[in-house]
């Protein structure tokens, strides 16, 4: 209830409260132009802090998951927003983010920033609190982030004096930094020498949710969800499911690398992109494990297969290391190449796994823990406005 309390302040002649001038907090997000983890974050922010105006670069409804879309309510948008390319190719508008971003006013005693690049550096005279998924991966992960689009991985090139400038700069502006996993606290502190505080996101997925079958889908197969960019390596999943013919495998995810994949794929493999929450819900439930071989900051996905007591094999690294227990709920493997992916499918396969062991890992990243911290960390900053 703070946030309701904090918007009204006592009248100087002690009758009716009066409205303050701004409101008590605010939530800027780099750009609401895609659906992946980082937006289902800010759709936990809202459902948190539901009073809360929300700031943003780009903003293209239509490419948002539903639940974020139904509940977003006052959106301020930059000028970029007005420029249908942008919208429909958020990545192009990559070199004119940071000057945008820095005279983005936010008018807020506290300014929630959900960001891996951008937000962290909007202009407010209100406390800056960071919720980082990572720092700018352009900058500080150039080889993993550099994919097939040279254009903007050379752009970023060309201005990186420029951006590591902006980037420290927007960080040491902010009070106080909160990270989604333990490997992206390090990267802050090597970035930025900041000590952040490590608070998982909680999945937004509710597994007792409405389920709708796929077609032509038997249960039993393995199951891929990721967006498809070349770091996500979606690519050598489905190059290790060629010496898997026997095991069906579904990718659920949509981008640039679709059309390729679909015209590559072995004949054991589906390629669905996009689907809905109910569609997402009745994969999980269905599958016999799910497959994660990107280079990922958090790791939601084992986290929602978990939800559904099913299995995962996934990469050794970065934020799955918080989200996954090797021998309790899946397997690693130390290297995304078909050949290992292969092997550690067949060995989950093999296996036999608890679904109460497994739920109950993934029940840790709910969301009541998630919004009880962060409204405190919230009202902390908020009593030194």
């Amino acid at each position: 209830m703070w946030l309701a309390e904090s918007l009204t302040e006592e009248s100087p002649e002690g009758g009716e409260p009066l409205l303050r001038g701004r409101p008590p907090l605010a939530i800027a997000h780099d750009y609401l132009a895609a659906s992946g983890g980082a937006e289902r974050v800010v759709h936990s922010l809202i459902r948190t802090f539901p009073d809360a105006p929300v700031y943003t670069s780009i903003y293209e409804p239509s490419k948002l998951f539903p639940d974020l879309r139904d509940s977003l309510g006052t959106v301020h948008t930059t000028r970029l927003s007005g420029v249908g390319v942008f919208r429909r190719h958020y990545r192009a508008a990559m070199p004119l983010l940071a000057a945008t971003m820095r005279r983005f006013e936010v008018d807020a005693d506290v300014v929630l920033c959900s960001s891996s690049g951008w937000s962290h550096g909007v202009k407010t005279e209100g406390r800056k609190i960071v919720y980082c998924h990572n720092p700018a991966r352009w900058l500080y992960q150039a080889r993993e982030y550099s994919d097939r689009r040279r254009t903007i991985a050379s752009a970023a090139q060309v201005m990186r004096p420029y951006l590591l400038h902006y980037d420290r700069q927007s960080a040491a502006q902010c009070v106080r930094y909160l990270a989604n996993s333990q490997v992206v606290a390090d990267r802050i502190a090597r970035a930025y020498d900041i000590e952040a505080e490590v608070l998982p996101p909680p999945t937004s997925l509710d597994p007792c949710g409405p389920q709708v079958p796929t077609p032509g889908i038997e249960p039993g197969f393995v199951l891929c969800v990721a967006r498809l960019q070349a770091y996500k390596n979606v690519a050598n999943v489905v190059d290790a499911f060629r010496s898997l013919p026997e095991v069906p495998l579904v990718v659920v995810g949509d981008g640039a690398m679709l059309a390729e994949l679909r015209s590559s794929a072995p004949a054991n493999v589906r390629l669905m992109g996009y689907v809905s929450d109910d569609e997402l819900r009745w994969f999980y439930a269905n599958c016999s494990a799910l497959v994660a071989a990107s280079y990922e900051d958090f790791g939601l996905t084992p986290v929602e297969a978990g939800l559904f007591g099913k299995p995962t094999v996934c990469l050794r690294y970065g934020g799955f290391l918080d989200t996954m227990v090797e021998g309790e709920t899946g397997l690693f493997f130390d290297d995304p190449t078909p050949t290992l992916i292969a092997g550690a499918v067949r060995d989950v396969l093999a296996d036999t796994w608890s679904p109460q062991e497994i739920g109950a890992h993934a029940a840790r990243f709910g969301l009541a823990g998630f919004q009880d911290r962060l409204r405190e960390i919230v009202a902390e900053e908020s009593a030194l406005v």
